[in-house]
């Protein structure tokens, strides 16, 4: 029978050294790690059992083949080397550590990081649980991995791009609720990629085999979005010459996603909450009573909750479609996405030629405030490449920055020299995520 390939030992009668950087000797293995490494070496999913040292003791087939195809030994590092090749860990470096906040609550903890794989960096959801002895000590903690499919760290021709803090805590929102089935609200200025979003919680769902129907609210008239929304019968108004099923029953065993859902007519709004919390509605100029099987998604670019105090926003029906907000960070906020970004719309198939952008291109792009977001971003690189005769992309290529920059310094930028902080204080101060700048701090040899 196969089993775990582990690396010896994990009873330990005495605490083990605690300077993290430094490999530790590694204890006997019990009974019970034992029986815990044959156990996993049989689940599907990517499996690693670490010591409270952070070493890595034992790898499943399933982590082997996802993640060990590097050709690079795992077995005795430390994890934070292998999956984020750092010199510290996590919680040192700027990001969440699950192993820290394990031991701290004495039960599982789970976090979205970004691993570097054999195939690049991926976005991967980690949930480590930790393993205690006869006396009630923690000896071992189990980490399960999973990659992340709905989102790309990397360049990428489709679907959501991006590995920014702000970006990442919308995502882990997203693999928390996708697989639910509570509606979704989507709060976020025009243009941060709600639309993608909504289908990343589709495709992550139980739904995803099922059809994903998109629901423009935004001007449309009361009869006309009854009739789109629920159908109409035959005769129903002028023009009706025959019965046409509506976007809900074209939803069946799927996802609606009403876009813009803040301008739904408020007379509408009503029969929307009726179809939410019954399940039921009625085509226009019908008398059968229907049956709605679909996941609610719902976005807006309004603030909902204002136009509910001034009568404008049915209150029932916010209530309704709020049980899991997600807030899409703007485009302002992801200053270290907009490389990534940038290489993903100028690696997409082009009618001529693929084009590249130099960095000080790169970097005016990094200091604008981007009030219309990616799709803004979209549209400055697609005008900016008709001009990059040679297939690069220059700053006199680029149209007028706005007169406000950005808060965020651009990528690669010094950090001062003496600063009188933390090291979170001064990553706000330079407008950054504490994970960049130890990234830079690291590149100028600081740690």
């Amino acid at each position: 029978m196969a089993v775990l390939r582990h690396h010896a030992p994990l009873t330990r009668s005495r605490p083990m050294p605690t300077d993290p950087t430094k490999a530790a000797p590694i204890a006997t293995p019990s009974a019970q790690v034992q029986s815990l490494v044959s156990f996993l070496e049989h689940e599907a999913q990517p499996m690693i059992v670490l010591d409270p040292d952070y070493n890595i003791l034992a790898a499943n087939g399933a982590y082997r083949r996802q993640f060990g195809g590097t050709g690079k030994p795992f077995i005795g590092q430390k994890c934070y080397r292998v999956s984020h090749h750092y010199d510290l860990p996590c919680d040192q470096a700027g990001e969440h550590c699950p192993m820290k906040k394990a031991q701290e609550l004495r039960g599982p903890d789970r976090v979205l990081h970004i691993h570097h794989t054999p195939r690049g960096p991926e976005h991967v959801d980690v949930e480590l649980r930790p393993i205690f002895d006869e006396h009630g000590a923690i000896n071992a903690y189990v980490e399960r991995l999973s990659t992340v499919r709905s989102a790309s760290a990397q360049p990428s021709g489709d679907g959501l791009v991006g590995r920014s803090p702000a970006f990442n805590q919308a995502l882990a929102a997203l693999q928390r609720v996708a697989p639910s089935m509570l509606p979704v609200l989507l709060l976020g200025e025009s243009g941060t990629g709600k639309e993608l979003f909504a289908r990343a919680v589709h495709a992550t769902s139980a739904r995803a085999g099922g059809p994903l129907v998109v629901v423009d609210c935004s001007g449309l008239s009361e009869t006309l979005f009854e009739s789109e929304l629920f159908g109409h019968e035959k005769g129903a108004f002028t023009g009706a010459a025959v019965r046409k099923p509506g976007l809900v029953d074209t939803a069946q065993d799927g996802t609606i996603f009403l876009d813009e859902i803040g301008d739904v007519p408020l007379a509408m709004q009503v029969k929307l909450l009726r179809l939410i919390e019954t399940g039921t509605y009625r085509r226009v100029g019908g008398v059968e009573t229907l049956h709605a099987n679909f996941r609610l998604v719902a976005a807006t670019h309004k603030p909902l909750a204002e136009m509910v105090a001034r009568g404008e926003f049915r209150q029932d029906l916010y209530y309704r479609i709020n049980a899991f907000p997600i807030r899409l960070p703007p485009l302002r906020e992801r200053a270290d996405d907009i490389a990534l970004l940038a290489n993903s719309f100028l690696a997409r198939p082009s009618a001529m030629r693929t084009v590249s952008i130099d960095a000080d291109a790169l970097a005016q792009l990094q200091r604008r405030p981007w009030p219309g977001n990616i799709r803004e971003l979209r549209n400055v690189l697609e005008r900016a490449s008709l001009f990059a005769d040679d297939g690069v992309i220059r700053v006199a290529h680029l149209p007028p920055a706005p007169a406000q920059p950005a808060p965020a310094a651009p990528a690669g930028s010094a950090v001062p020299v003496h600063f009188d902080g933390t090291r979170s204080e001064l990553a706000a101060h330079l407008g950054i995520s504490e994970r960049t700048l130890y990234r830079r701090l690291k590149q100028q040899g600081e740690f």
